[in-house]
């Protein structure tokens, strides 16, 4: 960025310049024509996810790139709707403006609130009430979300009309897990695990802890520890899959007490 140039300046000409550069692939990459809105949303989730995965890893440099990757989906979806006629890339960014300014009165209007809880409250409360919204609690709650976002929506969903429990639920999720263990018959195994899920996702929320992360997270930690593992059994000149699950426990133990004291 020039050094006269403010960062306000920059950031157009740099939309200009994505812009003309994703107006040029769809008329001379075969790929780019022959996407539409259908075939090119599966690209958009998958460099959202690697969006979530860089920033849950503070990794400045893999956000600034995965951050474009998702911005000239922007573009691209964009062009999309002002090829029908239905809309552009001006029209996307100034619709987002309005609903922004629209939904923090509390910056723009004379409304106040004390905390950032009122701020959700406030939000939510005016997201009913804006035209063409589908009517009713869980209007617009897309269903195709992976499991514990959707569970955490429809929770705010409903905490948003009151219906919230004001203490933190530890003992919801106990409860769950003791039905679960008298659960009698695989159908009621099945609900009781989802009623379990359910419940920690509620705890999730609560606590302020997004599950999505917090287990792809735990996930992670824990193939991290397995793959330690089988590493310390190869060095003893053992086959990890040959092992019984005694050996490959204290593996896994080993691996897990490295993790907290990596000293050698």
């Amino acid at each position: 960025m020039p050094a006269d140039e403010t960062p306000a300046a920059a950031a157009a000409d740099a939309i200009v310049a994505l812009d003309e550069l994703t107006r040029r692939l769809r008329v001379e990459c075969p790929w780019d024509r022959e996407q539409d809105e259908r075939t090119i949303v599966p690209h958009t989730l998958e460099e959202a996810y690697e969006l979530a995965d860089a920033a849950q890893r503070r990794d400045d440099g893999k956000l600034l790139d995965e951050l474009g990757d998702v911005l000239f989906q922007v573009h691209f979806l964009s062009l999309l709707l002002e090829e029908r006629g239905a809309g552009s890339l001006a029209d996307v960014a100034e619709h987002v403006r309005q609903k922004l300014i629209r939904r923090h009165p509390h910056v723009f209007g004379a409304v106040e609130v004390e905390n950032a809880g009122e701020v959700l409250k406030n939000w939510d409360a005016i997201k009913a009430t804006e035209d063409g919204r589908e009517p009713g609690i869980f209007g617009e709650v897309p269903e195709n979300l992976p499991s514990l976002l959707y569970a955490r929506k429809v929770q705010r969903r409903s905490a948003s009309t009151g219906f919230d429990m004001e203490h933190v639920p530890f003992d919801a999720v106990a409860g769950q897990l003791e039905v679960l263990e008298a659960a009698a018959d695989s159908d009621a195994r099945f609900e009781a695990a989802g009623d379990l899920l359910f419940a920690a996702v509620n705890l999730a929320r609560k606590l302020k802890v997004d599950p999505e992360l917090a287990l792809r997270s735990s996930a992670d930690r824990f193939r991290a520890r397995v793959s330690a593992a089988e590493q310390l059994a190869e060095a003893e000149g053992a086959s990890w899959s040959e092992l019984d699950t005694g050996r490959q426990v204290n593996y896994y133990a080993q691996a897990r007490l490295q993790e907290e004291d990596p000293t050698p």
